[in-house]
């Protein structure tokens, strides 16, 4: 089996917990039908294994919406505060910059890895929509190249009943600061 290929049981309990996810949040995503999202997700199972990647991680993904003018479906990190992955600068280059007290690793990597996509700042405020997530954590949120440039990082948590969007060192981490993944399939 490739190492990014689930098995016939995995496939099958994870099919099961995103289903059962989908129907105890349909706030989330009043106009989509499981059933299409399944049968989207049957002809790219390759997709699966990054769904599990952001489950197994505490993500909690789950689908927010389709796009119509191209069929895909959107799954984000959904978990009420940000996914065990966390304590994370922000790239390889901000890890690498790092003399002394380096962390595990890097978010922008890290998700590459699992093949998914660091949350916009858009997307992050639209998961904002959806419920209130990040109220005791952060998330690093994909950075402007002209912010990234200069060496920092942006971030966004959900405190005041309000979406805040902050700058760091890109190379610095927290234990309470991960980065929330998005999949299109």
């Amino acid at each position: 089996m490739h190492k990014n290929n689930l098995s016939a049981e995995r496939t099958s309990e994870l099919i099961e917990i995103l289903a059962e996810r989908f129907t105890s949040n349909m706030h989330r995503h009043k106009d989509l039908d499981w059933q299409q999202i399944l049968v989207k997700l049957q002809q790219h199972p390759e997709k699966l294994w990054s769904l599990d990647q952001m489950e197994i991680s505490g993500g909690e993904p789950d689908v927010i919406r389709c796009d119509q003018d191209s069929h895909t479906y959107l799954f984000i990190d959904c978990s009420p505060e940000s996914p065990m992955r966390r304590s994370l600068c922000y790239d390889h280059q901000a890890w690498e910059s790092r003399k002394a007290n380096k962390p595990s690793g890097n978010a922008v990597d890290m998700a590459s890895v699992m093949g998914v996509e660091i949350l916009s700042e858009q997307q992050y405020r639209e998961l904002q929509l959806l419920g209130k997530f990040d109220r005791k954590t952060s998330s690093w949120i994909k950075t402007p190249d002209s912010v990234r440039n200069l060496g920092g990082a942006l971030f966004c948590d959900f405190r005041y009943d309000m979406v805040f969007t902050y700058h760091n060192g890109a190379d610095s981490y927290y234990a309470a600061r991960g980065f929330r993944g998005c999949l299109e399939i």
